[in-house]
């Protein structure tokens, strides 16, 4: 009898250490489609889609709060591939939260530039060096062309610019949609 207790107890701790090691080693931190909506979004953070950023516009798709066309930076391409991931029909984009652009970033007129950090504070992804009373300039490759620099600047010393075009850049232009083909007359086949 005793030794059935201690092969019992035995038993319970190896499965307790084997459920313990399991639940370290295969933890999920969050909700995995939520981090995958995200992974998908274009990181902007610009908040055309009603949400503070890209990761609460992700769970708010994933609770099923917001549809998957809100979100002009990412565009067509975005919306298709989040109909993929959910199992939803793809929609056009929601011309109320803007429209699709090629990706542009800011540009500061350094010479009109007074310094007033207003825009540095608007930034979502810190993109913009400067100081109070100093010149501002745009880190290019960290900038999202989220456009929220560009209000508070009193001066209007920011411009947004479509980014030039690369070898990285490129892309092959979507086909023409294909027009109805006009029907063939008897007298032409023959």
């Amino acid at each position: 009898m005793i030794a059935a207790v201690i092969a019992i107890a035995g038993l319970a701790a190896l499965f307790g250490l084997l459920l313990g090691f399991a639940a370290v080693r295969f933890r999920t931190e969050g909700e995995p489609v939520v981090e995958q909506i995200d992974e998908l979004l274009p990181q902007t953070q610009c908040g055309q889609c009603e949400f503070a950023g890209c990761r609460p516009y992700a769970e708010a798709m994933a609770a099923g709060e917001a549809d998957i066309n809100r979100c002009p930076p990412g565009g067509e391409a975005t919306i298709q591939a989040l109909a993929g991931l959910l199992g939803r029909e793809p929609k056009p984009l929601d011309p109320s939260h803007g429209v699709e652009k090629p990706k542009e970033v800011a540009v500061i007129d350094e010479g009109l530039c007074i310094g007033c950090t207003l825009c540095i504070q608007a930034c979502p992804v810190d993109a913009i060096l400067g100081a109070g009373k100093q010149m501002h300039t745009v880190i290019e490759s960290e900038c999202t062309g989220c456009v929220l620099c560009v209000e508070p600047c009193p001066v209007d010393c920011i411009d947004m610019v479509p980014l030039p075009v690369t070898i990285e850049t490129w892309r092959w232009p979507k086909p023409a949609e294909p027009t109805p083909a006009a029907p063939r007359s008897a007298e032409t086949t023959g």
